[in-house]
């Protein structure tokens, strides 16, 4: 019984390649019914970016997907709304845009990459850094003047990511979060900075359960509620969504379809047990259900653990603005 399970581990690891270390990141996206559940995999080279900042210019496919939140009220009739992170952000990145826009009317636009951490957007860490100059936090920031800016980073670490200077939470745990603790007051004071008086909220998403390094998820998501504490900001628990009812940090590949799964059967994989997959069997990370490639991209498939996700990213927003 412990084979599967270890070659399953195996096949993890080997996919956080491109997302980092035993703590990495995702992508997102719409249209057809995902088939059977199958893992997804990152490759050891360098994580691709986003062509371009995805922007509400850009037509979004309809998920289908209502958040279950009202509209918001007419002097917040148009929030805008930023989105950056590692590729759980990624494969995320369009569903949440047709979430943003269809519920909250937003201006919507993205920047995640594949494989970063927090300090790979701050500014001054140039040619150190997985994101160029011009999706620097700090840059969109200016450019666009966002009412919300959401940070979704899963924890990557390793020595890939040239801004962590090497430093990884399996050989050096304390100055692992140390150096996240740091990072994440640096981002949000350079994204104070750079948008002047108007600033935005930050929305510190709180990742899924880790079935490698529970214990891992568990303080980073600590460490992004104290500084959501200490500035002012927000959290979006969108690991609660992934997470069993009474279980926040335990890891499942599958979860009871939830009554909008129910109605949606592109949603609740396995509608004759009740349950729907959150993850494809050889990548315990990434939540689209179809395997990821070395080409990092929005999730091309239907995915139950992205809806969730997402609709949580919402809800937080539209909370805000009622």
């Amino acid at each position: 019984m412990r084979k599967p399970w270890v070659v399953g581990v195996l096949a993890g690891l080997l996919l956080l390649g491109a997302c980092g270390d035993p703590s990495s990141g995702p992508e997102s996206a719409p249209p057809p019914v995902p088939s059977a559940p199958k893992a997804s995999s990152t490759t050891h080279q360098r994580p691709a970016a986003t062509p371009e900042a995805e922007t509400d210019t850009e037509a979004e496919p309809n998920t289908g997907a209502g958040t279950g939140t009202k509209a918001a009220p007419a002097q917040h009739a148009r929030p805008t709304v930023l989105y950056l992170g590692d590729s759980l952000a990624m494969e995320n990145q369009k569903v949440l845009g047709g979430l943003m826009r269809d519920e909250l009317k937003a201006r919507y636009t993205s920047a995640p990459y594949s494989g970063t951490t927090l300090c790979d957007y701050l500014e001054g860490t140039g040619e150190d850094s997985l994101v160029p100059s011009k999706d620097k936090a700090a840059a969109l920031v200016r450019t666009l003047r966002p009412d919300f800016v959401v940070l979704q980073f899963w924890g990557n670490a390793w020595d890939y990511t040239p801004c962590m200077d090497g430093i990884a939470y399996d050989t050096a745990r304390d100055k692992y979060f140390a150096r996240y603790t740091a990072d994440a007051r640096r981002l949000t004071d350079q994204i104070a900075g750079a948008a002047g008086g108007d600033r935005p909220k930050v929305v510190w998403v709180l990742q899924g359960p880790d079935p490698m390094t529970p214990d891992r998820v568990r303080r980073v998501n600590a460490i992004y509620e104290r500084q959501a504490a200490a500035s002012g900001d927000m959290l979006a628990d969108a690991g609660k969504a992934v997470s069993p009812a009474s279980a926040r940090y335990t890891w499942s590949q599958y979860l009871p379809c939830t009554a909008y799964e129910r109605e949606h059967s592109a949603y609740c994989t396995q509608p004759s047990s009740g349950r729907t997959a959150l993850h494809i069997d050889d990548d315990y990370l990434h939540f689209c259900l179809v395997p990821t490639t070395s080409t990092p991209k929005p999730c091309p498939v239907r995915s139950p653990g992205i809806l969730r996700i997402t609709r949580a990213i919402t809800r937080a927003v539209a909370a805000q603005l009622d």
